[in-house]
């Protein structure tokens, strides 16, 4: 006998509509910012990666997985920018170290936009990690706790959290011992701020987007009894 077709609608799971385009968009923030990142760029006289100009876009989204759809589907999404870029990375390697062909003279060009830094590479993997997950964690619960009010204090306050670790802790393992340590801490700070302002100017368009999205997906969740472990 054929199950009705109200009864087949109630009894099946809701699918979203537009979250794996949001997913997309935010592992494509993470592909283009890690690229464009080795390129050192002058804004208004301060020497900053060109990462700066699309890598904040992930926290940004990051913040809007979290408030739309809850800390797990971030944690799903987190994880997989993680092993985008792993892969990413491992074919940037591979690319930068075969044989180039006689007649390609470009080698010297293609390694130092592609070759991989191992150094750099790991502070990049643990601070993505670490600032990612903290930014999620935060959103998370300060949205249980300000009972879905106060947006604005959600996405600026997670991401203070999550950048602030991201900035120290890449910068630190990937150049503690080759800048001096004043410069260092310069570094740190100069992106820690820019990153900040970007997120505090980027908040109207955030209120947009999750706004819409929530509409669109009919979906509005809180993380109650969830577990935070990242793993």
């Amino acid at each position: 006998m054929a199950t009705p077709k109200n009864e087949l609608e109630q009894s099946t799971p809701k699918g979203y509509r537009l979250f794996h385009i949001v997913a997309m968009l935010f592992v494509a923030s993470l592909i283009v910012g890690n690229t464009v990142a080795v390129k050192i760029i002058t804004l208004w006289g301060l020497a900053i990666p060109a990462g700066i100009l699309c890598f904040p876009l992930s926290y940004i989204i990051n913040d809007v997985l979290t408030e739309v759809y809850g800390y797990r589907k971030a944690k799903s999404v987190i994880w997989w920018g993680f092993f985008t870029i792993a892969f990413m990375s491992l074919i940037y390697f591979l690319a930068s170290k075969l044989e180039p062909a006689p007649f390609w003279t470009n080698q010297a060009a293609f390694d130092s936009i592609f070759s991989f830094i191992p150094r750099i590479g790991v502070a990049s993997f643990i601070a993505y990690l670490v600032g990612s997950f903290a930014n999620s964690i935060v959103m998370s619960i300060m949205k249980k706790r300000t009972q879905g009010k106060m947006l604005w204090a959600r996405t600026i306050g997670s991401t203070l959290v999550g950048e602030g670790l991201d900035s120290i802790i890449f910068n630190v393992i990937a150049f503690y011992g080759i800048f001096p340590t004043a410069d260092l801490w310069v570094v740190v700070g100069t992106g820690f701020l820019l990153k900040t302002v970007y997120e505090i100017v980027a908040t109207p368009f955030t209120y947009l987007a999750v706004n819409w999205i929530k509409r669109k997906e009919e979906e509005d969740r809180f993380d109650h009894n969830v577990s935070y472990n990242p793993f």
